[in-house]
């Protein structure tokens, strides 16, 4: 069996190893030389999208292409401060482009370009593959955000937490529900799903219990 490649991302947006399948493809641009990444990203256009499209097939390591990357799910692909993709998943995008304009930017329908830009700036320290984080107090956070406990990613799952690592979603705990929690998610993305965007998360998550 050969070893998984390292096209895998994890919420924080590293690039790794893991045999971890994705239920969703994306990229953010050109970062392979032959069938190694080199590079962490090649622009702001980060971008989530169907692992099948109109037929397409897409090829892994092509030279002078995008590097195609997957993820677990859509909740770690937006915590990674991805968005889907306007062409494969184009309902999706719609979708979060309208939950954008009433919950970022006030009513101003945003293009690609502008929601683009404030991802990048969320999710990078200017200048630097160096990953920002936020300040959210813990019961502003909707289902589907991705916090940093204990120095693990965690998902917000109703009132509990659930880590996550490179095997997947683990045993779920009560989450707080006073003071700030550290975020991974951008807050922008954040308040997308706030805004009641269906964000898709992988069904083995074990369910709360009442």
């Amino acid at each position: 069996m050969n070893a998984p490649a390292r096209n895998r991302v994890t919420p924080l947006g590293e690039i790794e190893a893991m045999a971890l399948r994705g239920a969703f493809t994306g990229n953010r641009g050109r970062l392979h030389r032959g069938r190694e990444v080199v590079r962490f990203h090649a622009g702001d256009l980060w971008i989530i999208c169907a692992l099948q499209f109109n037929g397409r097939w897409n090829e892994q390591w092509l030279p002078h292409r995008f590097t195609w990357l997957y993820f677990h799910d859509e909740a770690v692909a937006l915590a990674a401060g991805h968005r889907p993709c306007g062409e494969c998943r184009h309902a999706a995008y719609t979708a979060y482009r309208d939950a954008w304009t009433s919950a970022v930017s006030a009513g101003v329908r945003p293009s690609a370009r502008d929601m683009n830009r404030r991802l990048h700036a969320e999710r990078l320290y200017r200048g630097t593959h160096r990953r920002r984080f936020h300040a959210e107090r813990w019961a502003n956070l909707p289902d589907g955000t991705f916090v940093l406990d204990d120095g693990t990613p965690h998902l917000v799952k109703g009132r509990t937490l659930v880590p996550w690592s490179q095997t997947g979603y683990g045993t779920p705990r009560r989450r707080p529900v006073r003071g700030e929690a550290t975020l991974i998610t951008p807050p922008a993305s954040v308040a997308v799903l706030r805004a009641g965007y269906p964000v898709v998360i992988d069904q083995t998550v074990p369910q709360e219990r009442s």
